[in-house]
């Protein structure tokens, strides 16, 4: 879900996963292991995306959708 997430947030503004990693501090390995290996982002990664995509951390988990509302498992 988190994968999904991420890549759709790259879409939507346009950036490559290397204009993420320089824009955002994250090394680009870090980045890659996100979107292929199913790595989760640890908490100060977490808090860099959300900030650098103005969204929520319930949201880059999935846990609320666009709108803020919670989402049932």
């Amino acid at each position: 879900m988190f994968k999904d997430i991420l890549i759709n947030l790259l879409n939507e503004k346009g950036i490559t996963q290397r204009q993420l990693s320089n824009a955002a501090n994250i090394p680009a390995t870090t980045i890659s292991g996100w979107l292929n290996a199913g790595r989760l982002p640890d908490y100060n990664a977490l808090k860099k995306l959300s900030i650098y995509f103005d969204v929520s951390a319930d949201y880059l988990l999935g846990l609320e959708d666009e709108t803020g509302a919670k989402v049932r498992p």
